[in-house]
């Protein structure tokens, strides 16, 4: 397996070299006309599909695009009517001047409109794009679409974009060469959970920490879910160069330990990293782009496919959301043909685990049962891109094949190993006088979809692997000793103190029951599956409300996910819970650009591993339920 992944991965970064340094495309470059930059940035920022790409840049001239540019902006409500008249040349009857009467030339005739300036330039002319035009101090008005251009598809939450990016021409302000567009949102929820043993504002599965008679409900206020990012642009004379980076930060971090904190540490919430990257894109031409990322972005394993859910603490942690967060350096490489997009992409990562160590002083610089695996962990993904529904405002379909190889790494000294021995009465032969190292695999892959139309959006992921706990699968566990045929077994700590929830670092023990000569259990991973469906519904759009008023904003959402270890490997550490499932539903209501509202009901679920003794509410059970309501708003920026 890892060689086959090996030859995998080698083979891709021929290929992406190979486009990257092709003479053949170098040359291809000065016969194909500029992208325009504007209509790219309104289809990275999602206000353009790719088919009203394709509508623009098959305008037979310069007037032509625009005056397709500009129709698609009101209707989409981007524009009001009076400034899609301004920017075409049309004018409003509403506020057009009266001819002066031909009986009265007592003042000289008002001098002609001047000529509005052109979203679109011709091909191959260089472009001047302002921004929309805007009257200060004007009183804003609400300009009515007509009903059947309502067009309020549902788009797929997308955190890894198909093809490259674009130079944002008009960030909030600019330092230095520098673009800096701040974005992010406020979010204030109220939750109810009907069992909360683990005491945390998210989801966990049950089963695994014991609960008190009346299942330990618990209610949260939580505002740590609100994020702040920073988008940035670099600008270079070549525009076929793109260079731009994010910053992103939450407060779903560590709560403060300071003395003037204590009392309060449940207000006082660290802001951690979530994003922190630069990534270059060189444009050919409009069909082929190759893009370079650095830093720590999402993870192509997994990422691409995320559930709209309201509660994003957790975002359905072991009930078979999968996704991940990793320092990375990436590449990649998008060919379009028509409504058609394909781009492959590989990645090494930070190797990681998510085994939190014991000792207090490792907590200062992380883990190290990853990077002792002395490797990269090895990503790719593939992907396919079509434009299925050409309604206007309907994202474009992906399916999606993505996985990762990796290990990790246990280290373990001899003043460990003698410890351990140390406490017990058996004449063991100890042939580890050195100290020992191992290691144990992680490998998984998945399937996912994304299908956007006018009427609905389904989405979801299938994935399967051997120790998914770093990227919340596998119902909490990583790898487990494997102590078959061995006697007089002991428990061993390692140099990190990370081990999986409730088990010994390494075991060693016999071969036979009077035997003396110490061998160590093999680590074997915890092997999962499972996945997540999601069909997001426009409610406005079915019912046909006007664009323009408040009822234009309505949406709803079903989810139904499962996370599932195989048997087999549970039974060899005795743990309680096999799967775990959860069964969402989350109704919304956009009352502007800006400000939205969410109520979601939901029931998780954790089921008992067949012959384990579980109990539930203080009694034995089968499964551990917990019914959640959560709402509250969000205010975007």
């Amino acid at each position: 397996m890892h060689r086959k992944i090996q030859i995998v991965c080698a083979s891709l970064c021929a290929v992406f070299l190979a486009f990257a340094l092709s003479p053949a495309l170098a040359q291809q470059q000065g016969n194909t006309a500029t992208p325009n930059p504007l209509v790219q940035l309104l289809e990275s920022k999602g206000i353009l599909s790719a088919a009203d790409v394709a509508s623009i840049e098959q305008a037979g001239s310069a007037q032509a695009a625009n005056q397709e540019l500009t129709d698609i902006l009101l209707q989409r409500g981007v524009i009001s009517q009076s400034e899609h008249d301004r920017l075409t040349g049309q004018a409003t009857p509403s506020v057009q001047a009266a001819a002066p009467a031909p009986s009265a030339p007592t003042s000289p005739p008002p001098a002609p409109a001047a000529q509005p300036k052109p979203l679109i330039a011709a091909k191959g002319q260089s472009i001047q794009a302002p921004p929309f035009p805007t009257e200060p101090g004007a009183p804003s008005v609400v300009e009515r679409v007509p009903t059947k251009e309502i067009n309020v598809a549902l788009a797929p939450i997308r955190a890894l974009p198909v093809g490259g990016v674009i130079v944002d021409e008009h960030p909030a302000f600019k330092a230095d060469g520098v673009g800096v567009t701040p974005y992010g949102f406020i979010k204030v929820t109220a939750v109810h959970d009907s069992s909360n043993p683990q005491g945390a504002d998210f989801p966990l599965p049950g089963l695994i920490f014991p609960t008190a008679p009346n299942g330990d409900p618990a209610f949260h206020i939580k505002a740590r879910s609100s994020r702040f990012g920073i988008n940035l642009s670099w600008y270079d004379h070549n525009p076929k160069w793109a260079v731009t980076g994010k910053l992103e930060f939450d407060f779903e971090g560590n709560f403060s330990a300071v003395d003037n904190r204590n009392l309060s540490s449940i207000r006082s919430n660290a802001p951690s990293l979530r994003l922190a990257y630069a990534r270059v894109d060189y444009h050919f031409d409009q069909n082929n782009t190759f893009s370079a990322l650095f830093g720590q972005d999402w993870t192509l394993f997994g990422s691409s496919t995320l559930p709209n859910i309201l509660e994003t603490t957790g975002l359905g942690i072991d009930f078979g959301t999968l996704y991940e967060r990793l320092p990375q350096m990436r590449v990649g490489y998008t060919h379009k043909v028509g409504d058609f997009a394909f781009m492959p992409e590989f990645s090494i990562n930070l190797p990681a685990s998510g085994l939190v160590p014991d000792l207090q002083d490792q907590i200062g610089y992380g883990e190290q049962a990853g990077p002792d695996s002395d490797q990269p962990q090895y990503q790719a993904r593939l992907v396919f891109q079509y434009q299925l529904d050409h309604a206007k405002g309907v994202a474009p379909a992906q399916l999606i094949f993505s996985g990762f190889e990796g290990k990790t790494g246990t280290d373990v000294t001899a003043g460990n190993i003698t410890t351990a021995l140390a406490g017990t009465e058996y004449p063991y032969i100890n042939p580890f006088v050195n100290g020992l190292n191992t290691t144990s695999k992680q490998d998984g892959w998945d399937a996912e979809w994304q299908v956007p139309t006018r009427w609905f959006t389904l989405v979801g992921k299938f994935y399967s692997g051997s120790d998914l706990f770093f990227y919340f699968a596998g119902q909490l566990q990583s790898y487990y000793n494997d102590t078959k045929g061995l006697y007089n077994t002991v428990a061993v700590s390692d140099v990190d103190g990370g081990a999986p929830l409730g088990l010994p670092s390494i075991v060693l023990g016999t071969t036979t029951p009077t035997g003396r000569t110490l061998v160590l259990a093999p680590q074997r991973p915890v092997r999962s599956q499972g996945g997540f469906a999601q069909l997001g519904i426009p409610l406005s759009r079915l019912f046909n409300a006007d664009p323009a008023g408040r009822n234009a904003g309505w949406s709803i959402y079903g989810l139904y996910g499962i996370d599932q270890a195989k048997r087999r490997d549970l039974e060899q550490i005795a743990l309680q819970d096999r799967y775990s499932t959860m069964a969402i539903g989350t109704l919304n209501y956009k009352f502007n650009r800006w400000a939205s509202f969410s109520f979601e009901q939901s029931l998780y679920t954790t089921h008992c591993n067949p012959g384990a003794a579980c109990t539930f509410r203080g009694v034995p059970a089968r499964e551990w339920n917990d019914v959640r309501e959560e709402a509250g708003p969000i205010f975007t920026f």
